[in-house]
């Protein structure tokens, strides 16, 4: 049995093992590497850091969960059931998608939800940037190192962006804005993006544009699927923690990273809840060896 167990935001897939803060890019906001760090690199170094001080890593999926006993219990892709008297959750958050069909099937074919990490694969292109906030106004910025054109497709007549961020890609003379506008479908030639089309929010009326790549930038959903009816969750599907802890509503059960916050999402912030909840599931076990109360070791040797 481990006294404890951590599902990684990628539920404990290969590497890297890490979040969607983690992309094939230079890191540049992450303490001690002033000269910047490849997202992938920072992702090894720090297994390699957790591996030498005992972690044991476990590359598979987690499929289901339960967590509500004395003995917590997940189980993998292979049907190996893990037990651990405490566990954190940081199975971090997903890209929210569109819903439309051809959306799967043409991801890495002209349908990214990452710039960054896709962006210099398409130089000299004509791109759609989906959303209206922060993110997509920063996609759609860096997207114009790279590309001929990028279009900001957003359902409203406004933008939900900070001041700052509209400014920047209002200035952009490769920016242009499709307002009051939806994505209606997605168009494939060879099995490759070759343009969507355009609903007006209004009127209804469709058109095409003739872009090869589309970027969607409409928000984050936490992945909290294998925990709903176990931990508490909020309004919006986070996990609710007992703030300034990582305490769940469950004995023994933390929650870390984009899993809980919706404010910040940032890979700092992340590794410091991390480290809250490691520190939090130390003090649980350490408690729970100092109490009277035994655990049936049978349910660990099971």
């Amino acid at each position: 049995m481990q006294s404890a167990a951590a599902f990684s935001p990628r539920a404990l897939r290969p590497l890297p093992p890490a979040g969607l803060g983690v992309d094939p890019t230079e890191v540049e906001n992450f303490p001690g590497f002033p000269d910047g760090i490849d997202g992938p690199d920072l992702m090894v170094n720090m297994r390699a850091q957790a591996e030498k001080f005992g972690a044991e890593m476990i590359d598979d999926d987690i499929v289901s969960a339960n967590l509500t006993g004395a003995i917590k219990e997940v189980t993998d892709s292979e049907g190996t059931v893990h037990r651990a008297k405490s566990v954190i959750i940081a199975t971090g958050s997903g890209y929210r998608k569109l819903g439309l069909p051809k959306e799967d099937e043409l991801s890495g074919r002209g349908v990214s939800w990452c710039a960054t990490c896709d962006g210099f694969f398409f130089r000299d292109r004509d791109i759609v940037v989906v959303g209206g906030g922060d993110t997509a106004m920063e996609e759609a910025t860096f997207l114009t190192r790279f590309a001929r054109s990028v279009t900001i497709v957003h359902r409203r007549s406004t933008l939900r962006a900070s001041k700052v961020m509209q400014n920047r890609a209002f200035t952009d003379d490769k920016i242009s804005f499709a307002f009051d506008s939806e994505i209606a479908e997605i168009k494939d030639t060879n099995g490759m993006l070759s343009s969507v089309v355009l609903r007006d929010t209004f009127t209804g009326k469709l058109r095409d544009l003739d872009v090869t790549d589309l970027f969607i930038a409409i928000g984050h959903d936490p992945r909290t699927e294998l925990f709903t009816g176990q931990v508490d969750l909020d309004d919006e599907g986070y996990i609710k923690v007992a703030s300034p802890s990582t305490r769940t509503n469950i004995p023994g059960v933390f929650a870390a990273g984009d899993v809980v916050d919706h404010t910040y999402r940032q890979a700092i912030t992340a590794a410091g809840s991390g480290c809250s909840a490691a520190l939090d599931a130390e003090r649980y076990l350490a408690a729970l060896s100092d109490s009277s109360a035994d655990v049936d070791m049978a349910q660990v040797n099971a």
